[in-house]
């Protein structure tokens, strides 16, 4: 076995550090705890990182396995994830390989061999690779640097998208004892942190938990039209029509319902992409293909799609149908906005939907405390869609930010819903719901409370609820019923394709009839108005503030981008993003000198393309 003590420590600093940052990946210096976290690493010391989608989780080990002798290992979830960031370094002139079920025998012995001889800074690895055959043997032998767990919720039971083999990486801090780890994550309750760490055995690691913020993602959410899947489907086909010519994701939960809304948006002239696990492993390679290499690509996708797609302009994420978590929600509208510039998530929702959730958690073997902790962050979730607080305020207090302050561009800050204390229309609909033996559906419980009830029987009109709701509207009840819904007062059993209504937790149930816990239920506008188009809809393609020529030279450049990445066979991005080709259009450099002063632009990048980006622009002049 490789013993790290054999090596001489050259004790690399964070000056190093940044001198680095510049030399490959052309900025000035760190953003938000990055710099905290690769002194941490640097110094030999375990390290959890929590960091918002889009705040720089990989510089945080990329940087130190450069600095640090030997060579680091990363494991990482995905073959896309790691294809992606390899081909990322590669382009930045850093040695970086993968070992995945993606390469050929011949492909595979070439990784180590360039392991074995020291011409690697980062190996990437899957966690079902580590755990079959004989790699971690082979691993023991070479000169290991520092050990990156990516995507690190995954361990953990309680996050949202647990995975088994992340559960045995504990196992590495035996292998590995003299080995500094660092897992990271842009998504992690307190709960779900304390279990990585204990999963991980990572009990002496500093943690960091930067804040949750992200600015430049305007936030908004939408009630569905109950039991109108057409009406629901064109309206996302409208939000996708008002954001013409960008890359954007729209989630759906079933796989014909990915397929039915793409061809729906292909009839309309725009580039849908269906994604979901009925494709087998080829076709989804090539449908992700042609999303990250197609700059107006929309896809279409179930959860199957997303973890670790670092494709940074996407300008929209739109959920046709909501995740089951807080967690989950902020991972998926995450990957709208990487670059830092304007983005949108936009979500659609209804009580079918959180049936729905319910339903899928009551199906899944797992330990009934993590059934009823998995419910609880349904309803958290659902609770903020239909909530009046906030949306980013709400989703970081969610994850600890308590001093977190309202954002004000999300669509509760812009125009504020008007609320009504619905403590006893909300009384009389529990108690309606019990009196009727929790037997009948909403629209029969709404016949019931407003005395609508066709040919009633004596035995229901003479109930004290029959009737005692005829002050509110038809629509009101549904939006009370609605929101008890979302806040576990009432559930909806799914009874064979007849859903029926029942009591939900007990305690909440009995603090509502003592009058003790509060129900204020948004007043929604008539579902009988057309909406209006989405508040700043367009608002979020930097690219249309230009001036003409300045528009011009960015066309010319994304032109030969396109070119260049299809020569190579990469998604244009990791090129240069579109971020950075705005830059360079605005300042029009005018030799390497001034080209390599544009962040994002490193040594690397500008000895490969350096001389032709200012070609590009000296044709657009």
């Amino acid at each position: 076995m490789f013993d790290p003590a054999a090596y001489e420590d050259p004790s690399p600093t964070l000056h190093d550090a940044r001198v680095l940052l510049e030399r490959v990946w052309g900025h000035k210096d760190f953003r938000g705890l990055q710099a905290s976290v690769i002194e941490e690493v640097l110094g030999g010391r375990n390290t959890l990182a929590v960091l918002p989608t889009g705040g720089g989780k990989s510089v945080c080990y990329q940087i130190p396995a450069i600095l640090r002798p030997g060579v680091g290992l990363v494991v990482s979830p995905l073959i896309a994830l790691m294809t992606d960031q390899v081909e990322a370094l590669k382009q930045q002139g850093v040695k970086a390989a993968r070992l995945d079920s993606g390469l050929t025998l011949d492909e595979r012995n070439a990784v180590w061999r360039e392991a074995r001889s020291g011409e690697l800074d980062l190996l990437y690895v899957s966690p079902e690779g580590l755990a079959a055959g004989s790699m971690l043997d082979r691993l023991t032998e070479l000169p290991i640097s520092l050990i990156a767990i990516d995507e690190a919720h995954c361990v953990s039971q309680w996050g949202h998208d647990f995975r088994p083999d992340y559960r045995t990486l504990g196992r590495l801090a035996e292998v590995f004892p003299r080995v500094p780890r660092i897992a990271v994550t842009a998504t992690a309750d307190a709960r779900t942190r304390d279990d990585i760490v204990a999963s991980l055995r990572l009990e002496d690691a500093q943690v960091f938990v930067d804040s949750f913020a992200r600015p430049n993602l305007q936030l908004t959410a939408e009630r569905k039209y109950n039991g109108s899947r057409a009406r629901n489907d064109e309206r996302v086909v409208e939000l996708v029509a008002e954001r013409p010519r960008r890359s954007g994701v729209v989630y759906c939960g079933s796989r014909d319902g990915c397929d039915r809304l793409a061809q729906l948006l292909r009839d309309r002239g725009i580039n849908a992409i269906s994604y979901h696990a009925g494709f087998d492993n080829r076709e989804r390679d090539i449908r992700l293909d042609r999303f990250l290499n197609e700059e107006d690509a929309v896809m279409v996708a179930t959860i199957a799609f997303g973890m670790g797609v670092d494709k940074p302009d996407v300008r929209y994420v739109i959920h046709c149908d909501p995740p089951g978590s807080l967690e989950a929600y902020w991972q998926e509208v995450g990957r709208a906005g990487r670059d830092g510039e304007p983005a949108e998530g936009i979500t659609l929702f209804g009580p079918s939907d959180i049936a729905w959730s319910l339903r899928r958690l009551e199906g899944r073997p797992m330990a009934e405390e993590v059934k009823q902790v998995q419910t609880r962050k349904v309803r958290q979730l659902f609770a903020m869609l239909d909530g009046a607080t906030c949306r980013p305020q709400a989703v970081r207090r969610y994850f600890g930010e308590s001093a977190a302050e309202p954002c004000g561009c999300c669509d509760i800050c812009g125009d504020p819903p008007i609320t009504f204390d619905a403590l006893v229309p909300a009384q009389k609909a529990l108690a309606a719901v019990q009196r009727l033996g929790e037997r009948f559906g909403r629209t029969r419980v709404v016949d019931h409370l407003t005395g609508r009830t066709k040919d009633v029987q004596p035995w229901e009109s003479g109930l004290s609820t029959f009737g005692i709701g005829s002050d509110l509207s038809i629509l009101g009840w549904r939006d009370v019923i609605d929101h008890l819904m979302f806040e576990g007062l009432l559930v909806e059993d799914p009874n064979d394709g007849k859903p029926t209504l029942r009591l939900g937790d007990p305690e909440a149930v009995r603090a509502v009839y003592r009058g003790e816990r509060p129900v204020r239920v948004r007043q929604a506008p008539a579902r009988e108005v057309v909406e209006k188009p989405r508040r700043n809809a367009g608002r979020n393609l930097p690219m249309e503030s230009l001036d003409t020529d300045v528009r011009a030279r960015f066309e010319a450049l994304r032109g030969w981008r396109r070119d260049r990445a299809k020569e190579q066979g990469v998604p244009p991005y990791v090129i240069f993003t579109d971020k950075t080709l705005v830059e360079i259009a605005v300042q029009c450099p005018r030799d390497e000198h001034d080209l390599s002063r544009i962040s994002g632009v490193g040594a690397g990048k500008l000895d490969r393309y350096g001389k032709a980006v200012l070609e590009t622009l000296n044709i657009t002049n």
